[in-house]
């Protein structure tokens, strides 16, 4: 692949990045930041790819890790509290009930939700990306289907 196609498949792919990076990390900041490493990873190691038709799930693999990578980086240095207030999204600042409940579920659940109903990849390429079985991916979008309900649900009683 050349810089050309390589810059091409990135601006492409730039909002489902930070989309999906969103969904693991909660700082605007920290999104861009991963995201931002994880291109700039991906370009030093893209003689690695061996597929140019993977780029999408490999990128996204890259993107996925970085997050996880900052997120434990910043978590050895944290208090309780704020570790407590980095993982609940704050109900009063103006996101959709839908978007809280998402950000609030566990992230072996949140990133195959996010994946498959807001980027729109199947489930084959969420196999890959999060390198699990095909099952695992529907029982994950099953149950985070199902905890969806439920909180929004509950979110229904709340406000009548």
């Amino acid at each position: 692949m050349d810089k050309a196609t390589f810059t091409k498949h990135i601006f492409e792919l730039e909002g489902s990045l930070y989309r999906i990076s969103k969904s693991i990390l909660k700082n605007e900041q920290d999104c861009e930041d991963a995201v931002n490493n994880a291109i700039l990873k991906a370009y030093e190691k893209l003689d690695t790819l061996k597929q140019e038709q993977y780029f999408r799930t490999w990128l996204i693999r890259i993107v996925i890790n970085e997050c996880n990578s900052l997120r434990s980086k910043q978590l050895t240095f944290l208090s309780f509290e704020e570790v407590f207030k980095i993982r609940k999204i704050d109900e009063k600042e103006d996101y959709s009930d839908l978007y809280v409940a998402i950000q609030n579920l566990s992230s072996k659940i949140r990133i195959p939700i996010v994946l498959y109903y807001i980027e729109g990849y199947s489930i084959e390429e969420i196999k890959e990306i999060l390198d699990i079985p095909e099952g695992t991916v529907k029982s994950r979008l099953s149950r985070g289907r199902k905890l969806l309900k439920i909180k929004l649900e509950n979110r229904e009683v709340i406000y009548e």
